[in-house]
């Protein structure tokens, strides 16, 4: 796995997966630096042609991201903080709509704008993890209300467009931390994985990530689906159909819509090259 290094952020490709890991030890803590770094990890992924999918994930064995880095928030001025939320909002809007699946590994506590992250990405995997007691396994949610503020990261809007308004209300206003599997049963998260160790469980998820890239999916429908939904979701519908057919339009001409047809007609298993 070849891997370039940036101050806060590590990004490293294996088989079209582009592995962005958040490094900002021990809580994984955001600032404006670590912001700039993940956006320009996401750029670097999209202008790879290599890469299919990409996968977040905090450094450690025990936190995915605890959010802002609170110090810093304490110390910078009002207008600094708004235009730090400002660029991590556009960071993560980047990334949810980048024509490519990302996918978040929770490998330990998600919260506040961990989860704000977290939410930015189409599937949210977390780890279960049976080496641990149960009283310290993984945690996620959204506590903002307790230092007087809201979640401002986009939480406030993803939490409700994933769950219904009201519960993404209870949740925020409580600023409860649930179990990954209370999580899964919301809709907050998508599967929760068994594994004894951090590094097993990202090895399941790199595997499962790499099934989406070629010659096993069209990488470019993934990307394409993901686009029609994130982007779909928020406009009229009549507008979101015509989106959908321009993106459909897009891969009739593929290579990979040739090979899937021609596969399934002639009865064989497609051999797609994301193209």
């Amino acid at each position: 796995m070849e891997a370039t290094k940036t101050k806060l952020v590590d990004y490293r490709v294996r088989n079209g997966v582009a592995l962005l890991e958040l490094t900002n030890a021990p809580m994984n803590c955001y600032t404006l630096e670590m912001m700039r770094d993940l956006d320009e990890a996401v750029l670097a992924a999209r202008f790879d042609e290599s890469v299919h999918v990409i996968v977040i994930r905090g450094a450690g064995e025990k936190i995915f991201c605890a959010g802002a880095d609170i110090n810093m928030l304490n110390s910078v001025t009002p207008t600094f903080k708004y235009y730090f939320c400002l660029h991590a909002n556009e960071t993560l809007n980047r990334l949810e709509h980048t024509p490519k699946l990302v996918i978040a590994a929770l490998n330990g506590h998600t919260v506040g704008g961990g989860l704000e992250i977290a939410m930015a990405a189409d599937l949210r995997i977390a780890l279960r993890n049976t080496s641990v007691p149960a009283e310290k396994q993984g945690r996620i949610g959204l506590p903002e209300v307790t230092l007087g503020v809201l979640p401002g990261t986009g939480g406030t809007q993803r939490l409700a467009r994933l769950v219904n308004k009201s519960r993404a209300i209870e949740l925020m206003v409580s600023g409860e931390t649930i179990s990954f599997e209370r999580a899964m049963e919301l809709g907050i998260v998508n599967q929760v994985w068994e594994a004894a160790s951090v590094p097993e469980f990202m090895e399941k998820v790199m595997k499962y990530a790499e099934g989406f890239c070629p010659p096993h999916k069209a990488a470019k429908a993934v990307g394409r689906i993901k686009r029609a939904v994130q982007t779909g979701s928020e406009i009229p519908f009549e507008s979101a159909l015509g989106l959908e057919r321009e993106l459909q339009q897009q891969l009739f001409q593929s290579d990979d819509a040739k090979e899937g047809i021609g596969a399934f007609v002639q009865k064989r298993k497609p051999n797609f090259t994301g193209k």
